[in-house]
């Protein structure tokens, strides 16, 4: 996330997520990260996915969607 869009607060809570294994947060998180940066949001929708799958979530299939658009 090191480009024109970089958000420190943006990558201290996906660290601290990352850390308590805070899985729905990082669904989130990796979320916003994709909106914030498009050059990159295929990375992050897909971290998005996979804790999504991991948890069962709804929001998988709205985020497979994203993906194979």
């Amino acid at each position: 996330m090191r480009d024109a869009v970089y958000d420190p607060a943006l990558d201290m809570a996906l660290r601290a997520a990352h850390g308590r294994a805070d899985k729905r947060m990082l669904v989130a998180l990796f979320c916003a990260a994709a909106n914030r940066c498009p050059a990159e949001a295929a990375f992050f929708l897909t971290q998005a996915y996979v804790f999504a799958l991991d948890l069962g979530a709804a929001e998988a299939a709205p985020l497979r969607a994203r993906l194979v658009a």
